[in-house]
């Protein structure tokens, strides 16, 4: 059961390919606290379960979600901790309380890249989340992220595929973000940047953990051949340690996409402290770049809705036939 006086979620933000793999890799070796592999079923549970939750569907529901059996986690691990009545972010808090008291930790955390379209769920949920928000040169996680093999990335109408449509992501992302921080304040809200994280990984993580109110281990960077990477092609750098310059946008975007980026983005990389190879944009978007931006934020408006429709009907148990 949820209770009040239980130690903080520490949920990882950041846009697709900054890095919150290695994050999370590095905060999940520490001895109090779990933080899973993506869950992608937060904003499933939340859509299809009002306050107060009737515990034996929501039941059902867990037991409908391939992350659980990805997780090791049956579903039946969960049920001491649900009872009717509960709000619903307690219920879904109940399921990662049972990953991390199934791997013997005391507290948990999330890093699920795509929850970034619902940081608004997010802190109606888990009133006392902290958040570690991860933010890398968005040229570089453009790189990464258009590089990656089919198949990894599930491709939708919204699915940024240029420089320009991933840089409309990358800024509505890191600004909706940033406004978080300002409304959950310093004490919830930690800024991280990806190039720190790298370059010097123990001061980084020294104050993540000092931010989340956790010890800092030794372990926590000893993650070298201890990750399971097999199936995973895009999360091989995982197989080193630390390592800066895995990506640079310098040598691998040409320079159409680079100005397609900036003419996005170029204002928020330059605050960011970033270069750029176009600076009279650091004014602001140009005229392309905010018809870029309207055009992607509907885009993932209506997808959102179309997502919300479908979880709430009928259908969604029929696409999700129960795994045990």
């Amino acid at each position: 059961m949820t209770e009040e006086g239980a130690p903080a979620p520490l949920i990882v933000l950041g846009v697709r390919r900054s890095g919150t793999t290695l994050l999370r890799v590095m905060l999940d070796r520490h001895s109090e606290l779990a933080i899973p592999d993506e869950s992608y079923f937060v904003p499933q549970l939340a859509e299809r379960h009002r306050t107060p939750v009737d515990a034996a569907g929501f039941l059902d529901d867990l037991r409908r979600l391939p992350t659980l059996a990805e997780w090791g986690l049956p579903a039946e691990d969960v049920r001491p901790r649900l009872r009717d009545g509960m709000d619903v972010g307690q219920a879904v808090a109940a399921v990662y309380e049972a990953y991390a008291a199934r791997h013997g930790k005391r507290r948990w955390g999330d890093k699920t890249p795509m929850y970034m379209q619902y940081l608004g769920l997010l802190r109606r949920l888990f009133p006392r989340a902290r958040f570690v928000h991860l933010i890398r040169d968005g040229r570089d996680a453009a790189v990464s992220f258009l590089g990656m093999p089919d198949g990894v990335v599930t491709r939708t109408w919204a699915h940024p595929r240029t420089p320009a449509a991933f840089a409309c992501q990358w800024r509505t992302e890191v600004e909706d973000a940033r406004r978080l921080g300002g409304q959950v304040g310093p004490g919830r809200y930690l800024e991280l940047r990806y190039e720190e994280l790298v370059a010097s990984p123990e001061e980084a993580l020294a104050r993540v953990c000092s931010f989340a109110g956790l010890e800092p281990e030794p372990g926590m960077l000893a993650y070298e051949g201890r990750v399971d990477v097999s199936g995973k092609p895009h999360q091989q750098s995982l197989l080193r340690p630390p390592t800066p310059g895995l990506r640079d946008w310098r040598t691998e975007m040409d320079a159409d996409g680079v100005r397609a980026f900036e003419e996005v983005a170029g204002d928020l990389l330059a605050q960011l402290g970033h270069e750029l190879r176009s600076p009279e944009h650091a004014g602001g978007p140009s005229p392309a770049g905010r018809a870029r931006l309207v055009g992607y934020r509907f885009r993932a408006a209506a997808w959102r809705a179309a997502g919300r429709g479908v979880r709430r009907s009928p259908a969604w148990r029929r696409r999700h036939p129960a795994l045990a």
